[in-house]
């Protein structure tokens, strides 16, 4: 008898699955260009309503490359522990009330808070239009998203909200908050507008591709551990260094400090916080910062921003226009007021010809009336 044993082992991975249905009623009014972008409402896990998303459709695109397809994405709104990693995927429901028009994310990527993902060019507006009896029915379209989230980010029904067990992303976080916090085992200095940061060489390179070249190579940064950086402002840098350590950032309600770090994240390579920044950005958007905000936007290529400071420059244009900002956008950036105005005269070019179709019907039928006499 043979004295070899068998083991076997087995791992689960838990996930969790979400499938928001969206109708959008009137929607063929939508494609016409006046309404540039709409938003679903807030959707949640019912057992964990602290992950929160929502859906955004883009009727003509969401940019020039996309502007005869229909975007659609889905966002990240609320998450206590971030990245969130996921799964998506779109479809809609046609007028016999079966999916069709699918398109799925094929792997797992991760979502920081406020950012989206999705398809920009997930159907042909032209192939919608034409088949508006079975994908428009009564002018409504129906779309759907699954979410397959990975992770212990939820809670299981009937466990208790705090578990026995605190996640472990929480408490890497915490941790190393506390190091930056407290400057424990640094090996580095960062000199900021007359103020002396401490740090850690390693966080610093594993988190941002910028600081990990600076300390690869033979530069007067590696040798002496001391980085100067000019032209930032303290304030804006510590709250970088804040995410960089624990993934928060929860001051981006000021615009002055929304503004800063877009640009922080921007130069070091930060991609989450710059999409926290887009996001908080948007949120804050106003007649004074519109024309701001459009500068900023394409100085640091964030396409999404920039689209939503022109669609609210184009929907408050006279009251815009009288800002000291954009006086100055007039100034130094002649490109963007051009794309201002061009974005402008796509919205009133529907108004103009529906009006100019409707004083070609009204002479039209004052001619008849008097050939009739």
């Amino acid at each position: 008898m043979s004295g070899d044993m068998e083991a076997k082992g087995s791992t689960q991975i838990s996930v969790k699955n979400i499938c928001y249905e969206w109708t959008i009623s009137n929607f063929s009014f939508c494609m016409d260009g006046i309404q540039k972008e709409i938003r679903s409402p807030e959707f949640s896990l019912e057992d964990n309503e602290e992950v929160a998303w929502c859906l955004r459709v883009y009727p003509n695109g969401v940019d020039k490359e996309s502007k005869d397809y229909l975007s659609v994405d889905l966002g990240l709104l609320s998450c206590p522990v971030c990245p969130v990693w996921a799964k998506f995927e779109f479809w809609i429901i046609n007028s016999q009330g079966e999916k069709c028009q699918s398109r799925k994310n094929p792997s797992v990527v991760s979502f920081w808070q406020y950012q989206h993902r999705g398809f920009k060019e997930f159907i042909l507006r032209d192939f919608l239009l034409s088949h508006q009896h079975l994908l428009l029915p009564e002018d409504l379209l129906t779309i759907c998203c699954k979410v397959s989230i990975a992770g212990a980010i939820f809670s299981m029904p009937g466990q208790n909200m705090t578990p026995a067990i605190k996640d472990p992303r929480h408490v890497l976080a915490d941790d190393l908050g506390k190091l930056w916090e407290n400057s424990i085992f640094t090996d580095c200095s960062l000199l900021v507008g007359g103020h002396e940061f401490r740090a850690h060489k390693a966080i610093l390179a594993a988190r941002s591709p910028v600081f990990r070249a600076m300390f690869e190579h033979e530069m007067q940064e590696r040798l002496k551990n001391l980085v100067e950086i000019h032209d930032f402002d303290p304030q804006v840098f510590q709250e970088m260094m804040g995410f960089i350590y624990t993934w928060k950032a929860p001051n981006l309600k000021s615009y002055s400090m929304a503004s800063g770090l877009l640009a922080a994240a921007d130069r070091y390579g930060l991609d989450g916080l710059k999409a926290m920044c887009e996001d908080a950005l948007c949120r804050i958007l106003s007649v004074e910062n519109a024309a701001n905000t459009l500068i900023l936007a394409d100085l640091h290529s964030t396409q999404w921003l920039k689209t939503q400071a022109l669609d609210f420059i184009t929907d408050f244009a006279y009251e815009v226009s009288k800002t000291s900002g954009w006086k100055s956008l007039v100034e130094s950036h002649p490109p963007l007021v051009a794309e201002a105005f061009c974005s402008l005269a796509s919205i009133c070019r529907p108004v103009y010809l529906l009006r100019e179709n409707r004083l070609g019907k009204e002479q039209r039928y004052k001619s008849l009336v008097q050939n009739t006499n």
